[in-house]
């Protein structure tokens, strides 16, 4: 239902070595028109990021940067592919950054998301939502009668209207309609029946 990092992360990724030249970076950040690249150890584990913003900062300053190491910002922010999407936008905005390092379980890089990628799964039609909404999470997840909840959808924010048998079906509807990706709010008309 919730689409994952690991669904949306691109695979092939531009990377540096500590050891790589400020050249060379400024070349690699050129020729694949990208704004920041990972940079791992000899175990492919992820130890920093530089982008083009500390490219520049280094090369107006006293001290120049000359490797990829002395240019790097670290800790690296990263994060898992069983992570859900809008948890990872929520890392990327808090962080201020525009990609995040895909690593897996031994923090070695496996992937790259980029901002680009996470918002892809923001851009579904409220159509796609809605039914998504009605098939996975009423009708499969939550198993109601069909045309109990009415569900309608304008610009990301889903309105759910109906009476429910059951009362505590109706903050587990909520919960679950939030998770569905491209929802950006829950109107709650539900009311248990009578």
């Amino acid at each position: 239902m919730s689409r994952t990092v690991g669904e949306v992360m691109t695979s092939e990724v531009v990377e540096a070595r500590r050891e790589t030249s400020f050249k060379n970076l400024a070349r690699l950040l050129d020729r694949h028109r990208i704004s920041g690249l990972p940079v791992v150890d000899h175990d492919d584990k992820v130890v920093g990021v530089v982008s083009g913003t500390d490219l520049l900062r280094h090369s107006t300053g006293a001290a120049r940067a000359t490797t990829a190491e002395e240019l790097m910002s670290t800790p690296a922010v990263t994060v898992h592919p069983e992570q859900r999407v809008a948890d990872a936008a929520r890392v990327m905005e808090r962080h201020r950054v525009d990609r995040l390092p895909v690593v897996d379980e031994e923090d070695r890089l496996i992937g790259i998301a980029t901002r680009r990628d996470l918002l892809r799964v923001f851009l579904r039609t409220d159509e796609e939502i809605r039914r998504e909404v009605t098939d996975d999470v009423l009708t499969r997840d939550l198993r109601l009668p069909p045309r109990t909840v009415t569900v309608s959808v304008r610009d990301g924010m889903v309105t759910l209207d109906g009476q429910l048998e059951r009362r505590g079906d109706i903050p587990l509807a909520l919960q679950l309609a939030w998770r569905v990706d491209g929802v950006v709010g829950v109107v709650n008309k539900l009311t248990p029946r009578p």
